[in-house]
């Protein structure tokens, strides 16, 4: 989402690299770069000139003028700001109450209310075995209903059912008197998208809210919508009183605008953001984190936190007794490692929080993951002999791989040529090379420079 952005601001700390020192008139020049870059990205301008204030006032300190790296100083403050920008720190979701705490979610429609409140299910989860009851209080839309049931049994939470000639105020109440009666420890209320300015549907959402009395009342909003989000989103505090934002859809190709925006607009935090369409697509937001990926710098904390959740714990110590040994990493660790990558989010979510990965085109991630599926295809075509000793692989089974996975025999070629490179950058891996290993995969992932 902040491709271009990215690129801008990475394009001022290279213009900062070939000064001495900073002066008044190149930190002119590289804030006048960094408005620009923003005003791109559509971060509302009020926000943009509060932003440059901030930033023009720290670096034109003495420490900073007299620093010998003023690209790195500069780039430094930007990061401090665009972290304070959005929140500084993480805002966790409140479970403050007694059970069940209510989440009333709120928003346009088609801004992802349903998926979200699935994808909630999964962040709750985290906290420990508890039990989730969801409600949808949308009479007005066609299979809005179904929809939050067919959500709630992909998440696996309870589903409490209603029917459109039902009033939205007294779905709500049943719900809550069922989480109650049923020990619930979170109730999750799914509302109609409505516009701030339809009085009835406002009004009707304050009854909601006063009714249930929620720990949390989450606006969601589509952060394609750029600037309006933003405005919705005011309009939407000063009618209700929201405890924080949803943001959906930060994987798509909006400017992000609206990230950078909404916190300073309305004086809510971001809490969580979508970044995926699978239930599992879903993140608390980091402040910080999101100010690393925007200056180029990878997410490498994100990554760690996924890689907790995703990866098989078993297997990966396999690989590293393996790799201690220096031996013995065979073309089934190879397709296992490649499964492990997919369960982090695939080649797309890696390359955007490794740090020095670079930016790979849309056409290139489709390609990587096009390729990728091509070598699991082939590996899966091999015998489980051959696989465990790829040296076996002479032209005549090459023949029937090739065959057997649908592609040419070059694939086949190509595939080992790779697998053998893998071999000798786990084994650097394994005698302390890491630097080595990196610099040896620049050739191998799309984009890394």
């Amino acid at each position: 989402m902040f491709d271009n952005l990215s690129e801008r601001l990475g394009r001022v700390v290279k213009n900062l690299r070939g000064q001495g020192r900073l002066t008044e008139a190149n930190i002119q020049d590289a804030l006048r770069e960094v408005r620009v870059a923003l005003l791109e990205a559509d971060v509302a301008l009020p926000v943009v000139r509060e932003f440059i204030a901030k930033v023009k006032d720290k670096a034109m300190g003495q420490e900073v003028l007299q620093s010998l790296t003023p690209g790195q100083m500069l780039i430094g403050i930007v990061h401090k700001e665009l972290a304070a920008l959005m929140g500084e720190q993480a805002a966790p979701l409140s479970f403050a109450s007694q059970p069940p705490a209510v989440f009333l979610m709120a928003g346009l429609q088609g801004a992802g209310k349903t998926t979200t409140c699935g994808k909630l299910v999964r962040l709750i989860r985290e906290r420990g075995k508890k039990k989730v009851l969801l409600v949808s209080t949308d009479v007005y839309r066609p299979a809005a209903i179904d929809q939050l049931k067919t959500v709630a049994g992909q998440a696996e939470a309870d589903f409490f059912p209603s029917t459109p000639d039902q009033k939205p105020i007294d779905i709500a109440r049943a719900a809550l008197d069922h989480a109650r009666r049923h020990f619930h420890d979170v109730l999750i209320v799914d509302t109609a998208g409505r516009l701030h300015v339809d009085e009835a549907m406002m009004e009707e959402i304050k009854e909601l809210h006063k009714a249930l009395d929620p720990v949390e009342t989450l606006f969601v909003v589509d952060a394609m919508q750029g600037q309006d989000a933003v405005n919705t989103a005011k309009a939407f505090n000063d009618a209700l009183p929201l405890t924080g934002v949803a943001l959906t859809k930060l994987d798509g190709d909006a400017r992000g605008g609206a990230a950078l925006s909404v916190r300073q607009i309305t004086g809510k935090p971001i809490k969580v953001v979508g970044v995926g369409e699978k239930l599992t697509g879903i993140e608390v937001f980091h402040p910080e984190r999101m100010a690393s990926r925007i200056l180029g710098m990878g997410d490498v904390l994100s990554l760690i936190e996924e890689a907790h959740k995703a990866v098989d714990h078993a297997e990966a110590l396999k690989t590293v007794q393996k790799l201690k040994s220096g031996k013995g990493f065979d073309l089934e660790d190879f397709k296992a490692q490649m499964q492990q990558m997919k369960k982090l989010g695939g080649l797309s979510t890696l390359m955007d929080k490794l740090p020095g990965a670079g930016k790979a085109s849309a056409d290139q991630l489709a390609e990587g993951e096009k390729q990728m599926k091509r070598v699991e295809g082939i590996i899966n075509a091999m015998t489980p002999e051959e696989r465990r000793k790829p040296e076996l692989l002479k032209a005549s089974r090459k023949r029937r791989i090739a065959a057997g996975a649908g592609v040419q025999v070059q694939d086949v070629n190509r595939l080992l040529n790779q697998f053998e490179q893998a071999q000798k950058m786990m084994k650097s891996l394994g005698k302390g090379g890491m630097a080595k290993m990196m610099r040896g995969m620049k050739g191998m992932l799309p984009g890394m420079r």
